[in-house]
């Protein structure tokens, strides 16, 4: 396994995440912890979760997650092995249940979030804790197109204050972001600077074969900044995988399951993927793990945040990390590209 610096820190993290949102809506508490074991016993030490996982979000499942991961850090008592990130939610009317539905970016949201992490991880402070999405008006979450439209927010300096304060009492070690654009990601950097706050270590946007749009913009920001991706979906829900191709739905599968994760099945991405597909047979690859060893070589990744339902799509995924990819498949990745380029953003 490879290990990778996060940010500007002396945190070393394996260039496999283990993703953690399929835990308590389609994984068991046991499967939980049979992924953790086998991840960890394979190199594994970075963990990511979020508050309001298990995904799709539903108000029976919430924070199911955190609890079952929690469970398992009391049964191992392996904290120290590992790097653990979770995520604090941000502005959004679709998530009512979560404080009363007044969720935002402000100090009594991150702290009451934060404590809530806290207690049902069964630990005294996070490694990485990360915005899901901003608190502003923006595009995320596969919207492209900016519309200018200010709404409500928090301004970005007074989240950073008081992810500032979390670090001074030792609550969070280092903070990052997540689904943010490329001014967000200059901002918050530009506040840490001029008021001397937290710097941001890193960025959990989504980055695979299918959607490559962090190249424009935030991969420069990502070298000159030292702050990386953390790359999610990397199988696009499984797509590159060729599970779904020609209408499949095998049984159990996420979109089989979750008809409303559409972002990476419309009919262009569908052309792509079956070419990318194509593309690992030909060299004989599993095309899910060229798609992530793909995603491993990027200069300005950090980690690969997998996700999987079974063992055996885990240990797959794992074994990703070992792939080297010669130059003749990434110039045929690149051909598939140019032809098609970021078919599912």
């Amino acid at each position: 396994m490879e290990y990778r610096t996060l940010g500007r820190t002396d945190i070393e993290v394996s260039v496999i995440c283990l993703g953690t949102m399929t835990w308590g809506e389609q994984n068991t508490e046991a499967e939980a912890h049979q992924q953790l074991d086998t991840a960890l016993a394979a190199g594994v030490n970075f963990i990511d979760t979020a508050e309001m996982y298990p995904v799709p979000p539903r108000a029976e499942t919430y924070t199911l997650t955190e609890q079952y991961l929690g469970r398992w850090l009391k049964k191992r008592g392996r904290r120290d092995d590992i790097v653990l990130a979770s995520k604090v939610a941000s502005r959004a009317d679709w998530l009512d249940y979560i404080r009363d539905g007044h969720i935002c970016l402000d100090r009594k949201n991150i702290e009451q979030a934060l404590h809530g992490s806290l207690e049902r991880l069964q630990t005294d402070y996070l490694d990485l804790y990360q915005l899901h999405w901003p608190d502003r008006n923006t595009n995320f979450f596969g919207e492209l197109g900016y519309r200018h439209s200010p709404g409500p927010s928090v301004p970005i300096e007074e989240t950073l204050r008081v992810l500032g304060d979390l670090v001074a009492v030792g609550k969070v070690r280092y903070v990052g972001l997540s689904n943010e654009t490329p001014w967000g990601v200059m901002e918050f950097l530009r506040l840490a600077e001029e008021c001397g706050l937290p710097r941001m270590v890193s960025i959990q946007n989504p980055y695979s074969l299918l959607n490559r749009t962090f190249e424009v913009g935030l991969a420069e920001i990502a070298h000159r900044e030292d702050c990386g991706l953390l790359a999610y979906s990397p199988l696009g829900f499984g797509v590159l995988s060729g599970k779904y191709l020609h209408g499949q739905r095998p049984a159990n599968a996420r979109i089989t399951l979750f008809e409303r994760f559409s972002r990476y099945s419309n009919a262009q991405a569908e052309e792509a993927t079956e070419a990318y597909v194509a593309l690992a047979r030909e060299h004989g690859l599993d095309p899910a793990q060229m798609a992530l060893a793909y995603v491993n070589s990027r200069p300005f990744v950090t980690s690969n945040i997998i996700g999987a339902t079974s063992l055996a799509q885990l240990q797959s995924n794992l074994a990703s990390a070992e792939l080297a990819l010669t130059e003749e498949m990434l110039a045929g990745i690149e051909a598939i590209h140019q032809r098609q380029p970021n078919p599912a953003p």
